[in-house]
């Protein structure tokens, strides 16, 4: 869901590079240059979902107008050409792309599509590019990245000046795209004898569960990083990063797995039998960052390995002690190597650093000082922009005696690190320092406003001002989230940070005031006054969910149930959208254990939330009684959102029950629409207009079905929410379908596709999949429906999606075609379809 003003807009806000090619023969390449781009800071502007054999000339359009630079990859094929077209989208692109600086990179090959070596020819034969070949994804990455070095010192101004700012892009609520190991924006200094080990472990000798050990700061996760970058041609399915820093509960463990995989928690079934699920049959490797906190949970890691043949690269402070784990343990750097760390993040805050023969020996001496523990001398080497090394060297000489006391149970490189921290903590302001500690509560990261609301009560302190200080010193770094200013701080500060604070007796406070920043932060979405505005502050709660659980986290220990229940209202329709309901579940089912003490309006929210995801994988009677009790609790205060939700969904499990209730559903339906219609027409047409829509296609009702379909559709467009055109299409797909026009029907499931790619909505493409199976059967194409059925059944494995749902409208096809003779045909293709990748389904289903 992304309103979006005036067209459609790139991910980031930094200067975009637009990498065309085919899909599915350049995977290995287009991996590369992306992360060639990305370790220029610059943003790849890429259809990465596997459904891009072609998509909507609208998005690829508005994509290259806001492009700065145009990447062409080419090998061997041409590429899909559209119905209706003359030429493939790998053409078009080129034909479409504006008056900026185009590289073109060729691979090398004899088995080349005629109509490519035309392109080809076309473009060598003009001047508006330059051209070179290449033989293998390493070489384009070197090409790429010296090419684009270049084109920047030499082309581009800090503005640009081209195009206009477009504002802050919001995050996608409902991708689930897989989430990859970050880009280092430094390069990896001394650990090439382990990376080569690590890398040798995980391909050539077939280990299936490796683990990183050391203390804090010593470099696990950068190793890692880099050992699953160098090790991801060795498996085909992909590389997918867990940061299992925020998580503290070893049961969320799963979950966590279960969201950097893109698995979607709908409630219906446990969470780790859709992470089974997803990887049977898969060659991925999940790197697991931060182990240790969560250690008993490697049990179920462990047999979740044992049925898939998916390896682990961990990262922690201590072994997992489980069998089959095959430890590389991380030292302290040799002094060399330690040397040029120092020498290198040294340059990074006073470019003109030079090592000479007379700071030699003070770097050396700082290096041993710190026992050559990697985060320690990047502390250190961040005071260089204003400290001589001599002078940093005795001020190390008199800190450090007095602060390497600490606990005696712990390492002494560890004891060493956390005096490196305190040292940079005590050059701050006191305030500063205050602010530091207070902001060790986040997990994973902050924005602005939430350091303005930490810092409030802070004598003498300006919020702008102290976090200035903070990144100066390297204790926080800034990360760009388009003109979103966005905060980091490593694990080991957050930790110095919290244990300082629980020294004093002040955690619980600093926890309280970050569970009341992201309750305000709900609570102001709640309160939206339109739906639009809604999704935008909600989207913000989605892309800082970890945050949000540490609030939640704190609310319940400390028995605050009612603000829960407020947090999580606002969040409900979209963290189930966005896969995470069961998480929402969880919650609500907390405080509707026996003697927890709520407010009315509270334990009507968590009922509604718990049973309003239990009714799409149950028939449980006591359903619909619960959810008729919250419609009339928000009927009896006048809560006219709350009234037209839960009378939604009051109508979608009255539609559910065994025998359906179809009466009571079509009026508490009618409502609902009338009641949404009062005070927020795009919130009628996005949520509740849709369900009622089901209701009456599922009933028969087929014009009705219809135009509330084009309504909702035309709401959807009116407000540029893509997601909620794509549902709206794919619904209308299904009624035109009942209403006997096939091929209207297949029209709509096309557009459907289309959407639902372009914003990775993998539940959209499933879809349309089984939308276009259903018109397959229709006109008696048997191979093509199970091609379209066994692809779309292969999507919902791999994410965890729903495989039905009360009002699924395919089943009745389906029966159709096993009840007859076509059944064995049909189920040869529909084998066949759950092979196929995700980019050779849609490319068949567009065909």
């Amino acid at each position: 869901m992304n309103p979006v003003a005036g067209g459609i807009r790139t991910p980031d806000q930094r200067l975009r590079v637009f990498v065309s090619s085919t899909l599915k023969e350049l995977a290995p390449e287009r991996r590369a240059v992306r992360s060639a781009i990305e370790r220029l800071a610059l943003a790849p502007v890429m259809f990465e979902l596997g459904a891009r054999p072609h998509p909507p000339r609208e998005l690829y359009r508005a994509y290259l107008d806001q492009s700065d630079i145009f990447v062409g990859l080419y090998w061997e094929q041409y590429g899909w050409v559209a119905p209706g077209e003359d030429v493939s989208g790998l053409e078009d692109e080129w034909n479409l792309a504006p008056d900026i600086p185009k590289l073109i990179y060729l691979k090398r090959s004899a088995h080349r599509q005629e109509r490519l070596d035309g392109l080809i020819a076309r473009i060598r034969d003009g001047d508006g590019a330059s051209y070179v070949e290449f033989t293998d994804a390493a070489s384009l990455a070197d090409l790429v990245t010296a090419d684009l070095a270049t084109l920047l010192a030499e082309r581009f101004d800090a503005g640009g000046g081209r195009h206009e700012h477009l504002g802050i892009p919001a995050a996608e609520v409902f991708s689930t795209e897989p989430v990859r190991p970050p880009t280092p924006l430094t390069r990896l200094v001394g650990r090439a004898d382990e990376l080569a080990t690590l890398t040798r472990m995980l391909t050539r000798d077939g280990q299936r569960l490796v683990t990183v050990t050391g203390p804090g700061g010593i470099g696990k996760s950068r190793l890692a990083v880099a050992a699953a970058r160098d090790a991801e041609p060795s498996f085909p399915d992909g590389v997918v990063f867990v940061d299992l820093a925020p998580v503290l509960e070893p049961g969320l463990v799963i979950t966590a797995v279960a969201n950097a995989m893109g698995i979607r928690d709908a409630g219906d079934r446990p969470i780790a039998d859709k992470v089974s699920s997803a990887l049977a049959g898969r060659r991925v490797l999940l790197v697991l960052d931060n182990v240790e906190q969560v250690v008993d949970a490697a049990p179920k890691l462990t047999a979740l390995l044992g049925q898939s043949d998916a390896s682990v690269l961990a990262t922690s402070r201590i072994l997992l002690r489980v069998r089959g784990e095959q430890n590389v343990p991380l030292g302290p750097l040799p002094s060399r190597e330690a040397g040029e760390l120092f020498v290198d993040r040294a340059r990074a805050v006073k470019p003109d650093f030079e090592l000479t023969d007379a700071n030699a020996r003070h770097v050396v001496a700082i290096c041993e000082a710190l026992d050559n523990v990697p985060l320690a001398l990047e502390l250190a080497a961040a005071r260089l922009r204003v400290l001589t090394p001599s002078t940093l060297l005795e001020r190390l000489d008199h800190a450090l005696p007095l602060l390497v006391g600490g606990a005696r149970d712990l390492p002494e490189r560890q004891r060493t690190l956390r005096a490196t921290i305190e040292w940079s903590a005590q050059l701050l302001s006191q305030g500063e320092r205050e602010l530091l500690l207070r902001l060790g509560v986040f997990r994973t990261g902050f924005g602005l406003d939430a350091v303005e609301w930490m810092s409030d009560g802070v004598s003498g302190v300006d919020a702008i001002g102290a976090l200035g200080a903070l990144v100066d010193g390297s204790l926080v770094r800034e990360q760009d989230r388009g003109p979103r200013a966005w905060f980091t701080m490593l694990a080991t500060v957050r930790e110095y940070g919290r244990d300082r604070l629980a020294e004093h007796g002040r955690l619980a406070e600093a926890q309280g005031r970050h569970a009341g920043f992201y309750v305000g932060l709900a609570t102001s979405a709640g309160s939206a006054a339109n739906w639009q505005l809604q999704v935008e502050r909600v989207t913000r709660l989605l892309d800082e969910h970890d945050e949000v659980r540490a609030a939640v986290d704190h609310l319940l220990e400390t028995r605050q149930f009612d603000a829960v229940a407020e947090l999580a209202w606002p969040l409900y329709s979209f963290w189930w959208g966005g896969g995470r309901a069961g998480e929402i579940r969880a919650w609500m089912n907390r405080l509707l254990e026996p003697g927890v003490e709520l407010t009315e309006r509270a334990r009507v929210i968590a009922e509604y939330c718990v049973n309003a995801i239990r009714y799409w994988g149950t028939s449980d009677e006591s359903v619909v009684p619960a959810i008729a009790r919250c419609v009339a609790y928000f009927r009896r205060v006048d809560d006219r959102r709350g009234e037209a939700l839960t009378l939604a969904s009051l109508a979608v499990a009255q539609f559910a029950e065994e025998p359906p209730d179809i009466e009571g559903a079509e009026r508490n339906a009618r409502r609902s629409l009338r009641l949404a219609d009062e005070f927020d027409e795009a919130f009628g047409g996005a949520v509740v207009g849709i369900m009622v829509g089901r209701i009456w296609l599922a009933r028969g009702r087929v014009d009705d079905a219809v135009r509330q379909f084009e309504t909702s559709r035309a709401l959807a467009s009116r407000i540029d929410d893509t997601l909620g055109q794509a549902v709206s299409i794919s619904h209308l797909g299904w009624a035109r379908l009942l209403g006997g026009e096939t091929e209207g029907a297949r029209g709509c499931f096309t557009e459907q596709l289309l959407l639902a790619s372009a914003i990775g909505h993998e539940e959209g493409i499933a879809d349309s999949l089984e939308g276009m199976f259903a018109t397959a059967v229709t006109s008696g194409d048997i191979e093509r429906a199970g091609r379209m059925f066994g692809a779309a059944e292969d999507i919902r494995a791999r994410k965890g999606l729903p495989t039905r749902s009360p009002l699924s409208f395919f089943e009745p096809y389906l029966e159709r075609v096993l009840a007859g003779s076509d059944a064995p045909a049909f189920e040869d293709a529909r084998r066949v379809g759950q092979t196929m990748e995700p980019a050779d389904a849609v490319e068949a289903a567009l065909a």
